[in-house]
């Protein structure tokens, strides 16, 4: 059966003839490019594209069909936005948001997508950065706040926004040097891991951490925790350090201490898909869902 993904991948082929950069116009790999267009050959019944290295070339048949696939996927569209503005509970806008978020900047987040589509009802789902990418991919979120870096495929991303970071720190092991100030450097905290999360959840987001934090604290190490709830139970059992973005993450027993030159921001930026979700499209849209995830 012809469907809405072989009908884009037909038209990302013709328009960039270019296996790679059209698997990312489309949010997939080459390999799943490669298996769609052979399944939309054999449905049409004709060879759509001339090979070579990488790059294609439209065959005359081809040539002949990419208006209809266009006409095509433009009504599909239309459909789609006609079933929207008819839907009596308003478009739904399905959220992301990666742990490491804050509250107060996820709610900020929540709230302007309300607020930007007007009518919209907004879903909330918290999961790693790996899967928010993958679930934005195939469409089964809207648009994310991810940890940066992060290998996107395909997906748009608006700017990255950088949130101050504060160690939290078990009240026991506060040094002389510590005590009446609040800003410390990373060199100074010594003797305890610092909790991290599974790299899993984030590869280049945590490998970035680690590297920096290695840099400034050839120390000390790391343990791995599921959640920051888990890492500030350690930190006030005296076992951990644990840097966060949350500015209301605190605890009795615990310390909290803003980072010297705050070398280990919190990296977030919203993905969304430019094929799954046009109505994201607009600058304005997007400058003021950035916005509110740095507010």
């Amino acid at each position: 059966m012809l469907t809405e993904r072989h009908l884009q991948i037909f038209i990302a082929l013709a328009e960039e003839q270019h296996f790679g950069d059209a698997a990312r116009v489309v949010g997939i790999t080459q390999p799943p490019l490669s298996q769609g267009l052979r399944r939309l050959e054999a449905l049409v019944g004709a060879k759509l594209f001339e090979r070579g290295a990488g790059q294609v070339e439209l065959t005359p048949a081809g040539a002949a069909l990419l208006p209809y696939a266009r006409r095509a996927l433009t009504s599909i569209e239309e459909l789609h936005q006609a079933a929207v503005a008819r839907d009596p509970e308003g478009p739904e806008i399905r959220l992301g948001l990666a742990p490491e978020v804050p509250p107060s900047a996820g709610a900020a987040v929540a709230a302007a997508c309300g607020a930007v589509i007007p009518g919209s009802r907004v879903t909330v789902v918290t999961a790693p950065t790996s899967s928010l990418v993958n679930q934005v991919g195939t469409g089964r979120l809207t648009l994310a706040a991810v940890q940066h870096p992060a290998v996107l495929d395909g997906l748009e991303a608006g700017p990255v926004s950088l949130l101050p970071t504060w160690a939290l720190v078990p009240a026991s092991t506060v040094t002389a040097s510590m005590v009446g100030g609040e800003v410390v450097a990373l060199r100074q905290l010594k003797g305890l891991p610092v909790a991290v999360r599974p790299r899993a959840e984030a590869p280049a987001a945590r490998d970035l951490f680690l590297d920096t934090l290695a840099l400034h604290r050839p120390d000390g190490g790391t343990v791995v925790v599921t959640d920051e709830r888990a890492g500030l139970a350690m930190a006030a059992a005296g076992q951990a350090i644990v840097v966060t973005a949350d500015p209301a993450l605190i605890a009795p027993g615990v310390a909290r201490h803003r980072l010297a030159d705050d070398p280990l921001p919190l990296r977030l930026r919203l993905v969304w898909s430019r094929t799954r979700t046009p109505f994201l499209r607009p600058n304005d849209v997007m400058a003021q869902l950035t916005e509110a995830l740095a507010a």
